[in-house]
């Protein structure tokens, strides 16, 4: 089949999703259209057609996507589009996220194609997984694009297609509570960055170097967007955290593909 229409939807906190998922979309044929969701509403649905081609990219918290991600993600909807699903994960565990994610974007009218899951730098404790996605995992990104395009190239009809079979469990994983939080230290210049792009709205305008713990997803999006680096995990739980963290999951990890043949 030929893709006329290319939309990349993702959230992305720390933008490594959105490197992985613009990387995949770099390989593939049609016009693009990039969507953007991290702490975005959408008023109206975004309809895709057979000849469409759909790329969503979402990060692993807790082993499940971001379920603030959900309602902006249901707006998406397929008329028998194929898709392709991506998660992106700190090099602990995926859990149950591809899972879900498949089961999302299949109830939106979409037929997966291939799943992906990727490995980048943990955005809570980034000695995990540090400076990945790297050489070897943009080489294999790569080449999963490569053979998603090959494969529609060479499938008249993507019903042809068996469902691919995803690791994962029903019901889902229940995400636990993490306690740690950013928050901003005496370099911050209240400019309001983080306040503006905070994805739940954790950061109030009168207190910009604090945070609301109840609305906190430690998506790590206020570390990286501040532009004085002023917001930071700090602390003596953060610390004893990052160590047994460290000493449990430093060993790398590959990426896994799921893909119809």
């Amino acid at each position: 089949m030929e893709i006329k229409n290319l939309h990349t939807v993702y959230f992305s906190a720390t933008n490594t999703t959105r490197r992985v998922v613009r990387h995949i979309a770099a390989q593939m044929p049609g016009h693009k259209e990039e969507h953007n969701i991290t702490g975005v509403t959408l008023e109206t649905d975004i309809v895709m057609d057979s000849s469409d081609l759909l790329i969503v990219g979402m990060p692993v918290y807790s082993g499940r996507i971001p379920a603030i991600a959900l309602p902006v993600l249901s707006r998406f909807k397929g008329h028998d589009t194929p898709a392709v699903i991506v998660c992106v994960y700190g090099n602990r565990d995926y859990d149950d996220a591809l899972l879900e994610l498949n089961d999302v974007v299949e109830a939106n009218g979409f037929k997966v194609i291939a799943g992906g899951v990727f490995i980048a730098q943990h955005s809570i404790f980034p000695k995990i997984g540090f400076n990945r996605p790297d050489e070897k995992d943009l080489i294999l990104i790569k080449e999963f694009a490569e053979n998603c395009r090959d494969l529609l190239a060479a499938t008249p009809d993507i019903a042809l297609l068996p469902e691919i079979t995803l690791k994962g469990n029903r019901p889902y994983k229940v995400p636990g509570s993490l306690p740690l939080h950013p928050k901003g230290n005496k370099d911050c210049t209240e400019c309001g960055t983080c306040v503006k792009l905070c994805p739940t709205q954790a950061i109030a305008p009168e207190t910009p170097r604090k945070t609301d713990k109840d609305k906190c997803i430690a998506c790590a999006r206020c570390i990286t967007v501040c532009p004085v680096h002023a917001r930071q995990f700090g602390g003596v739980a953060y610390k004893m955290a990052g160590s047994m963290f460290l000493k449990s999951y430093s060993a790398r990890k590959e990426p896994t593909i799921f893909i119809n043949r």
